[in-house]
């Protein structure tokens, strides 16, 4: 099986940054290999599809929600074997938990969420 985690969750006042990490493990598992997407899920609301990035081998294509564009950007560090999430200019709105997704051939492997909160 597949084994995500998330980290760099907190709170940040309205205009800072925040760095989230996704690690993702298995016994056959190639995280290079395989699409990765942060979604976030406010209270009372769906979760929603933040950043998307393709496997390596697909070109490393990345995909933005309208509401982030410009502000987030989502990247693999081949070295800590990690794709991160850098978030500038947050805004109270981001306020949510933070989920990484990923997926194998066994299906989709979710992480136990990060929350950042948004708030002066």
């Amino acid at each position: 099986q597949v084994q995500v985690v998330e980290s760099g969750g907190g709170l940040v006042q309205p205009g800072g940054s925040l760095r989230l990490s996704c690690a993702a493990s298995g016994s056959i598992f190639v995280f290079s290999s395989a699409p990765v997407g942060w979604y976030r899920q406010a209270p009372g609301k769906e979760r929603e599809l933040v950043a998307a990035i393709t496997a390596i081998t697909s070109g490393g294509r990345t995909t933005y929600d309208d509401s982030v564009k410009g502000r987030f950007t989502i990247s693999r560090d081949n070295a800590r074997n990690t794709v991160d999430l850098q978030m500038n200019s947050l805004k109270p709105e981001d306020t949510a938990v933070y989920y990484c997704n990923t997926k194998s051939t066994w299906g989709d492997h979710w992480g136990q969420g990060t929350q950042v909160t948004v708030s002066s």
